[in-house]
């Protein structure tokens, strides 16, 4: 749901406090109030948050809640559902006042969203596009309505797709072929 009509900045939407818990994305200048997560979409993002800490990836490289400015036609922000940071990144956030990952940072390795019921064209469509155009090396778009996991890696600018169902193993290409089934995912165990 759009807040505002007047369009912002991302200054202006960083600095923004309406005085209560809502949680905002910046779409093109517009505030847009995102809905509570789903109990699916939330394990899920844990499963995988406890998957890649077990695979060895440090838990200051892993976030949750951390916004990320994308490039679109006006300011926008994005809140995946998890993301893996490099290095380099999680030294940039850590004295930072808030979680976001401004533009003249490096991106983060991986993004994964979780497909909301009515979102499917903001994640398979306008996400993919924002976050091919900030480099991002990989992003995983986990579909519970479509029974899928795909696996997109930036080369030169634009990603290419790999769809996986069932119980095939899902291949990275940061972490190689997982021990790790889109069935495990979608059911977040």
């Amino acid at each position: 749901m759009t807040v505002t009509t007047q369009k912002m900045t991302l200054e202006e939407y960083l600095n923004y406090d309406d005085g209560t818990e809502k949680v905002y994305e910046l779409v093109n200048g517009e505030l847009v109030e995102m809905p509570p997560e789903s109990e699916l979409n939330r394990r899920i993002a844990m499963f995988l948050l406890a998957y890649f800490l077990q695979q060895g990836v440090p838990a200051y490289r892993l976030t949750m809640k951390t916004e990320i400015a994308v490039s679109g036609s006006r300011a926008t922000t994005r809140f995946p559902d998890l993301m893996v940071l490099s290095d380099e990144l999680a030294m940039a956030l850590e004295g930072a006042s808030r979680s976001t990952v401004m533009p003249e940072m490096p991106p983060p390795l991986l993004v994964v969203e979780v497909v909301s019921p009515g979102q499917e064209k903001r994640d398979y469509r306008y996400k993919r596009s924002e976050y091919a155009a900030r480099g991002i090396v990989e992003y995983w778009i986990v579909d519970p309505m479509q029974q899928r996991v795909t696996v997109l890696e930036w080369v030169e600018g634009l990603y290419e797709e790999q769809v996986y169902e069932a119980d095939s193993p899902i291949a990275s290409p940061l972490f190689g072929t997982l021990n790790l089934t889109t069935s495990q995912v979608l059911q977040g165990r």
